[in-house]
């Protein structure tokens, strides 16, 4: 297989994309990996930090999409970026998926209007696998889809049960409805709209959940719209570090909090890669035609390990062939 990535998009560009790159061509079965981007600035990179390029060939353009930049620059402003010709490479077939850590709304427009919909798909969504106390779940919509209509809401189900299925192995995954409370009178009026859509819907649902049901793990598949949704995984991120760090500060108070730490550190350690966002990379753009994965936009290199080892799943798993398989017996 080989993977597309966007050599210049994130806070940590180009450096940490292209350690990224390296760490995944060691630990997965990839054949190459294209970086798209200033070519000069990652020849630069490369010689000031002693990298060798290896399995890595490098597509020249001359653009960047800065975060701040307009979604639809992808498309118009900005047509030679890194991002939009990373885009019509795999659209072309030069590469088998596409990972990125650059502007979640370009990625999204790029996604929809430049590699398409899934025949069958209403929206697509980006699905983010999330740590809880008992094991991994799916968020979605994480941000491409502000506002839903409840038909929306029920096909995110059905495509983050397809994906949990398939990728990560649960066995019938669990669907819940984010709400405001477990009642199916509770809500808004489209999210009431959506219970009653996916009580007759062909997969696992389970009811609502409420926002502080979500870090135990009681669902396998969290839907939501993407406002809601991207409030969810940014406050989940922001309480886990507060919580890491006032734990570190509690053992650091004076000596005897640091003898007691010696004890109870293996601990805390399995805790924090329990809840570390690292260990999952990214996000996957579910329901368009080829694997394009979102990377979280400070992305280390181990991040964009983890967010090229999504792409690796996706592909393994041939997860859009499932999709369209499924959408076409309904």
């Amino acid at each position: 297989m080989k993977i597309i990535a966007d050599a210049m998009g994130g806070d940590n560009a180009p450096l940490e994309i292209i350690k990224g790159c390296l760490m995944a061509l060691d630990e997965f079965d990839i054949e190459e990996i294209i970086l798209v981007g200033d070519e000069e600035k990652i020849n630069s990179c490369v010689k000031e930090n002693g990298i060798e390029l290896k399995k890595i060939s490098v597509h020249n353009c001359t653009d960047v999409i800065d975060m701040c930049d307009d979604p639809t620059s992808v498309l118009k402003q900005k047509p030679d970026s890194s991002m939009a010709v990373g885009f019509r490479l795999l659209n072309e077939g030069a590469g088998d998926a596409f990972v990125s850590a650059g502007n979640t709304g370009a990625i999204t427009v790029g996604a929809t209007l430049i590699t398409k919909r899934i025949k069958g798909v209403k929206r697509p969504a980006i699905a983010s696998i999330m740590p809880s106390a008992k094991k991994p779940f799916l968020l979605m919509d994480c941000g491409a889809n502000a506002e839903c209509r409840a038909d929306f809401l029920c096909q995110f189900g059905l495509l983050g049960s397809i994906y949990m299925k398939n990728v990560m192995k649960y066995d019938n995954p669990s669907v819940a409805l984010a709400n405001n409370g477990t009642e199916e009178t509770k809500g808004t009026p489209v999210v009431k709209e959506a219970y009653q859509l996916m009580k007759d819907a062909p997969y696992n649902f389970i009811g609502n959940i409420e926002g502080r049901q979500i870090p135990f793990g009681d669902a396998d598949v969290v839907v939501a719209d993407g406002f809601t949704g991207n409030l969810i995984l940014k406050m989940y991120e922001g309480v886990a570090k507060v919580l890491m760090n006032g734990i570190k500060q509690a053992f650091y108070k004076n000596a005897l909090s640091k003898v007691s730490y010696l004890g109870v550190r293996s601990g805390i350690n399995d805790m924090k890669t329990q809840f570390d966002y690292k260990e999952y990379g990214g996000a996957v753009m579910l329901g368009v035609k080829k694997p394009v994965i979102k990377a979280h936009g400070s992305a280390d290199a181990r991040t964009f390990k983890n967010a090229v080892k999504q792409a690796v799943w996706f592909l393994e798993t041939d997860l859009i062939s499932k999709i369209e398989q499924e959408l076409s017996a309904k």
